[in-house]
């Protein structure tokens, strides 16, 4: 699985990243569409889900707001209370290992998620990597679903990691900017 300095293989090597520390591959534990990769954290709720997606043909920041309206629509975030984007910024072409990308937006919203369809939100920070291949017509996505506040009836309601073991919005961006192509056969 490993290519060699931290870098997981993902789609059998069609692409490579550096993947947090403690990260379990959840193929191994159920069922993902072959679209995605999907890593939960040994000890928390937090996730990142690599996801290759038909590229939305519009401007960049229609672009970066439908992704992010339809992972709320998918977490039923749906509400303007429930699902809101606080930051949108670029990622230098200088530090991306992706060199096939176009452009690449890093972005920070929250939504408040009900996991399983319970009564029960909680606030989670959604951080997205958004990677432009219009000459492929594709997106890539990535997500880090980041638990802040965990509601007491929720299900996810137990005892909190350590700081210490926590994923952090530095872990994403070293995600995001080693994240590479090692075959546009992937794209089809």
């Amino acid at each position: 699985m490993d290519e060699g300095e931290g870098h997981t293989d993902l789609f059998g090597g069609a692409l490579s990243a550096v993947i947090p520390k403690q990260a379990k591959d959840v193929s191994t534990i159920r069922e993902i569409p072959d679209n995605q990769e999907i890593f939960a954290h040994n000890l928390t709720d937090q996730s990142i889900i690599v996801e290759i997606l038909e590229y939305v043909d519009q401007d960049d920041e229609e672009a970066v707001k439908t992704h992010f309206d339809d992972l709320a629509d998918s977490n039923d975030a749906v509400s303007a209370d429930d699902s809101q984007i606080h930051v949108v910024e670029v990622i230098p072409a200088d530090q991306l290992a992706m060199a096939q990308c176009e452009k690449a937006f890093y972005v920070r919203g929250q939504q408040k998620i009900a996991k399983f369809k319970e009564a029960a939100k909680n606030t989670v920070n959604i951080h997205l990597g958004l990677f432009r291949l219009p000459a492929f017509t594709t997106d890539i996505l990535v997500t880090f679903n980041d638990p802040v506040n965990i509601n007491p009836h929720s299900s996810s309601h137990k005892s909190v990691a350590t700081s210490a073991d926590l994923w952090m919005d530095t872990d994403f961006k070293q995600l995001l900017k080693s994240l590479k192509i090692n075959d546009t056969a992937i794209f089809g």
